[in-house]
């Protein structure tokens, strides 16, 4: 799959392109990342793109014409009619593990990362197709919803990651947050000890104590993807009978 970045900080990506397990999608171009630096589409002497908005009001708007430049050039270099253009946004779908599985069984898109206080609205109705969001709050471009997509998308490529099953436990593969983990020593200096059952060795009842701190963990942290999760028929009796008697 493919993601063409349009961005005016292209060298925020660099580092995490190249740097720890993710970094084998990408240097194997399963997710094959290209940054298209928009500075490079502005016409004039100061490679300006960006300007005050009409009407007033403070900050700087991203200016139409470069980025209409640069998503005509990215659109004839991928060789589709119409590839998926992401902007990130706080007015957005909420990104979740829904939406990165489902765009990483796809061709991949291009992601507009803005800038200031915006882009020219008229850039947006024309070319974009879904927006984005990382939550409630207010970044300052869109680099960062677009390095935590791309990472996210690379975990789930085959031989990414150490384990294969590794993403498939993943806090939300299933609907529910993971359950704890933990590794040596046995017993920490203060005394706090591993829980007895994962060193039993007792593989079935591993995999039910995991399954049932995760359960404990959503019900209390997030009850509303445990209401998800039954009403996508995620849940199994073992699981309904363990949160009835919490």
């Amino acid at each position: 799959m493919r993601f063409d970045v349009l961005t005016i900080f292209p060298e925020l990506f660099a580092p995490h392109l190249t740097h720890g397990v993710t970094r084998r999608a990408f240097e194997s171009r399963q997710v094959d990342v290209r940054l298209w630096p928009l500075r490079d589409f502005a016409e004039d002497n100061y490679r300006r793109v960006d300007d005050r908005p009409y009407g007033g009001g403070p900050g700087m708007v991203m200016l139409a014409e470069p980025l209409e430049r640069a998503l005509e050039a990215v659109k004839a270099d991928r060789a589709e009619a119409a590839p998926a253009v992401i902007h990130f946004s706080p007015t957005g779908r909420r990104m979740d593990q829904a939406l990165v599985q489902l765009l990483a069984s796809g061709p991949g898109a291009v992601l507009l990362c803005g800038r200031y206080e915006g882009i020219d609205q008229r850039v947006l109705d024309r070319h974009v197709t879904q927006e984005v969001s990382l939550g409630d709050f207010v970044l300052s471009g869109g680099e960062l919803p677009a390095l935590a997509l791309l990472d996210a998308l690379a975990r789930l490529q085959d031989g990414v990651l150490g384990d294969a099953q590794s993403h498939q436990q993943d806090s939300f593969s299933d609907g529910l947050l993971d359950c704890p983990h933990y590794s040596r020593p046995e017993v920490l200096p203060d005394g706090r000890e591993v829980p007895a059952v994962l060193m039993s060795g007792h593989h079935a009842d591993i995999r039910r104590w995991r399954r049932e701190r995760s359960l404990a963990l959503t019900a209390t942290r997030r009850p509303d993807l445990i209401e998800a999760a039954r009403a996508a028929g995620l849940l199994s009796k073992a699981d309904e009978a363990f949160l009835a008697k919490r």
